[in-house]
């Protein structure tokens, strides 16, 4: 048997109901910013959630001021030390990190509490969802420090959430977007009060455990496999196994008998 993974260190975990975590940045003094301690923690932890039978939804929010500031300034300065295979090595550290936070099986709700910037952005882009309280703000920071927007995911999922034009615009000019705008341009799902943003998220949370696990599951397979098929007969293909497939659940058999005796289905995820 392996031994577990060790309490993380640049975040902490709750539990607010069954089948719920709450992963919150814990960094404050550095507005949350990234380290590579920080990419393991988020790689090795989202990988152990991902095998939790119970596990429903995944929120991420930020301690403090910020969500995220991106990577951390004060570890950037040893970059150049690192040499060409150093400086991948890391680079592909932080994109196992977010891939495993995105390739979660249930949906990961982003509650974007303050500034993203950076990675911090892309850490949001990789949720299924983004709430956002008034003093959220999104920065592509990337430009102004001598780097690519093409980071992280970011050139793959920002222009597919806001359109090419408008994800063009916002990271060649590295300009900070507020949460009003991105709520009307697709970025972020819905703004919320600074004291119901949580809550919103916990909220939605509920309403997301309350339907069939498979369901959810496998429509997050198909939501993000179709995003990259070749075609809508190779997306209807996908689509066909997935309902095939829950079909033969047995939640799928308690659906139909609450359905017809008119009450809450219960359901189990088997």
């Amino acid at each position: 048997m392996s031994a577990p993974n060790p309490a993380p260190i640049t975040f902490r975990l709750e539990r607010p109901r069954p089948g719920v975590v709450v992963l919150t940045l814990d960094r404050p003094d550095r507005y949350n910013a990234m380290t590579p301690t920080m990419f393991a923690e988020l790689e090795a932890t989202a990988r152990a959630l991902d095998r939790e039978d119970g596990l429903r939804v995944l929120v991420i929010t930020g301690a403090g001021k910020a969500f995220c500031a991106g990577y951390d300034l004060a570890h950037a300065e040893k970059l150049p030390e690192l040499g060409a295979l150093g400086m991948l090595a890391l680079q592909e550290s932080a994109a196992r990190a977010l891939s495993a936070i995105r390739g979660i099986r249930v949906p990961v709700i982003a509650a974007v509490n303050g500034a993203a910037a950076g990675g911090g952005l892309a850490l949001a882009l990789a949720a299924d969802i983004r709430l956002a309280g008034p003093r959220a703000k999104f920065v592509p920071s990337f430009v102004t420090i001598g780097l690519s927007a093409g980071d992280l995911g970011t050139s793959w999922l920002l222009p597919r959430l806001i359109g090419p034009a408008a994800a063009a615009e916002f990271l060649y000019s590295a300009r900070t977007m507020g949460a009003d705008e991105a709520e009307r341009l697709g970025l972020v799902n819905r703004t919320t009060s600074e004291d119901g943003l949580l809550d919103a998220a916990l909220e939605m949370a509920a309403q997301i455990c309350g339907n069939s696990p498979g369901g959810v599951q496998l429509s997050k397979r198909a939501l993000q496999a179709n995003m990259e098929a070749s075609s809508y007969a190779a997306a209807l293909e996908l689509e066909n196994r997935g309902q095939a497939l829950l079909t033969r659940t047995e939640d799928m058999t308690e659906a139909l008998d609450a359905f017809r005796v008119k009450r809450a289905p219960n359901f189990s995820g088997r």
